[in-house]
């Protein structure tokens, strides 16, 4: 497996999606979650150059932060190490089966790295800078981000949509996009909150089985996704 040590801009992150999506079928579950990342991250990318966030420094830290452990789930399963988060197990699980459309494979992954990973790599970004979690700024750039989400939401369906779904996506027009983008943003308002409790408890022993909790309940509800 690939060094990931090495990976500390954003650059670098699209470049080691881009290496995994090209070494994965096209059927295979992790690469339909990957593939959809990649053009968020991409966009992301794009917004921290043109300065659309009030500290474009610690933004460009924290996608990398994110994408590392997406990173380190993956090579923890390649490498059948078995202490892959179990919210990732829930997809690495299935990621062959046939009857489980690229759409829920990359809800299942959105779901893993937005409700388990993002309140951690928000916490470990805010410590790294040296500020508060509740400085303006920060909460500022992390709102600004759904904004980016949005205009990255039409470009992913293109990606994933086929067949049947993509007739119901045509059929229902903007609907399902104003909904999947409610879902977006109240899962990351949630990733949010995860992340203030996370701080309250950054010298306590609770920690840990916060930490924990969450893998739990996001494993269930990935689970749930991948059986719709």
């Amino acid at each position: 497996m690939p060094d990931d040590a090495g990976i500390l801009t954003i650059p670098d992150v699209i470049d080691r999606m881009g290496a995994i999506s090209e070494g994965l079928a096209v059927g295979d579950g992790v690469r339909a979650f990957n593939d959809m990342y990649l053009e968020t991250t991409r966009q992301v990318g794009r917004a921290v150059v043109d300065l659309h966030f009030a500290d474009s420094a610690f933004l460009d830290r924290l996608d990398v932060r994110f994408a590392q452990l997406y990173f380190q789930a993956l090579n923890a399963h390649e490498e059948g190490r078995g202490d892959a988060p179990r919210c990732w197990a829930a997809l690495f699980d299935v990621r062959a089966a046939p009857d489980v459309a690229r759409l829920q494979f990359a809800l299942a992954g959105m779901n893993a790295h937005i409700s388990y990973d993002l309140p951690q790599a928000l916490v470990t970004t805010v410590e790294e800078f040296g500020v508060d979690l509740e400085q303006p700024t920060v909460r500022e750039d992390y709102l600004t981000v759904n904004d980016v989400l949005a205009r990255t939401q039409p470009i992913v369906k293109d990606v994933l949509l086929t067949g049947p779904l993509a007739e119901l996506d045509d059929a229902m027009g903007e609907v399902d996009d104003h909904l999947g983008m409610w879902a977006i943003e109240g899962a990351r308002e949630m990733a949010w909150r995860s992340a203030q409790a996370l701080w309250a408890l950054r010298d306590s022993w609770a920690r840990e089985r916060y930490v924990q909790g969450m893998d739990r309940m996001v494993e269930l509800s990935s689970r749930l996704l991948l059986r719709l």
